[in-house]
């Protein structure tokens, strides 16, 4: 039966949000070594406020409805800020359109809870349609930057086509997560621009982004992967070259497309870098969470690429909006060395993997590379197998 009386379904409602906010996080043991995953989600559309979503006005809403939905909470961009871990969260609407919205916890690990209001995205002269997929570089210009998907209606295709859009590398800066200044659209060559990631430093007096140029909204088509490209000016982001750093490859975890994923992180071996990589399956497409590093002088030169996915998704992972997928636009590093993965999975909550960077390293800088056929691999296990057995 369902609670019509006002009051008791506020306390209801209250009582669940708040049991769900304040749940412990338990880590799955033993793990796989390289990090440790955690048994609950850290954001779900629930932990969105209730007053976010309800008309709290019993006059307005004498039935208690929820008035705008929450659909989904993901691909979350991460960053540490006044000893909080802040994740600026795709909060989706049951209306399809998506904002971002700030929620932070004081582990890191569970407690997460949306602070202030969601976002009210400054605009450009071409108004944004759609917005997502925030990452946050804490920059050496003293900014945080802000680059995220900025997806609008394709004006090429017939009117009758409702479903085709184009996705442009918006960015926006800030110094507190509150307010946000709006700078022009990136600039490059590609027709259209996705996963675009920003350099926590200048290399060479250059602003480094890392772009992910494409033909069209969902296919890559004559974009081949991971790319790099320099420009003078964020007020006037321009880049007049995409150098590729990492391609996409037949028959691997990244053979449909690849893309950045969180910002890189500074080490004493390398540039570490979280990314995200798709492959074709009988039941469509699969994301997996991927790592490489780069050198540290050379941030274009690739130093280690450790074979396989380093997250795929598992068990109810697996189950959401989009299937099968789990994506990351954001991590966070410790004073002590601990490393927090926040990824997405299946378009719809969000999850932390932990690890340190030390263990981040080894994995990449020991963990045998790829050798592109079935035969290598299977030379490359039975070294290991010879290894154990003496």
């Amino acid at each position: 039966m369902m609670l019509n009386n006002f009051d008791d379904r506020l306390a209801m409602l209250k009582s669940e949000h708040e049991t769900l906010i304040k749940k412990p996080n338990e880590p799955i043991y033993p793990g796989n070594g390289i990090y440790l995953r955690y048994k609950n989600p850290v954001i779900t559309a629930a932990h969105t406020p209730l007053e976010w979503r309800y008309d709290l006005d019993r006059k307005s809403n004498p039935y208690l409805m929820e008035r705008m939905g929450i659909n989904a909470a993901f691909n979350s961009g991460a960053i540490k800020l006044g000893g909080k871990y802040c994740l600026v969260v795709r909060v989706e609407g049951a209306d399809r359109k998506s904002f971002f919205a700030v929620a932070e916890s004081d582990n890191g690990i569970d407690g997460f809870e949306f602070k202030g209001l969601p976002i009210l995205m400054p605009q450009t002269e071409n108004p944004d349609v759609n917005v997502y997929d925030m990452r946050l570089t804490k920059h050496e210009d003293g900014w945080i930057y802000g680059i995220f998907c900025s997806e609008r209606k394709d004006p090429n295709v017939p009117a009758s086509d409702t479903s085709s859009a184009t996705a442009a590398a918006g960015i926006v800066r800030t110094k507190n997560l509150v307010d946000w200044e709006r700078l022009p659209d990136l600039r490059t060559k590609s027709s259209q621009q996705r996963n675009v990631v920003l350099h926590p430093e200048k290399v060479n007096g250059k602003y480094l982004f890392y772009t992910r140029p494409q033909d069209g909204f969902i296919e890559t088509g004559s974009g081949g992967g991971i790319c790099a490209g320099f420009c003078e000016s964020m007020e006037n982001p321009v880049v007049d070259e995409e150098i590729m750093l990492d391609e996409k490859i037949y028959h691997t975890i990244k053979e449909v497309k690849n893309g950045a994923g969180a910002v890189p992180i500074k080490t004493e071996k390398g540039w570490l870098h979280i990314a995200h990589g798709v492959r074709n399956t009988a039941a469509g497409l699969r994301y997996v969470i991927y790592a490489f590093m780069t050198d540290l002088k050379n941030p274009l030169k690739v130093i280690a690429r450790p074979s396989g996915y380093l997250i795929a998704p598992e068990g109810d992972e697996r189950v959401g909006d989009v299937s099968n997928v789990v994506f990351t636009n954001g991590a966070i590093v410790d004073g002590d060395g601990r490393l927090l993965i926040y990824y997405a999975s299946s378009d719809t909550r969000m999850h932390v993997a932990e690890s340190t960077v030390d263990r981040m390293v080894d994995y990449c800088m020991n963990t045998p590379e790829d050798s592109l056929t079935s035969r290598g691999q299977v030379e490359a296990r039975l070294r290991l197998i010879e290894k154990n057995r003496k």
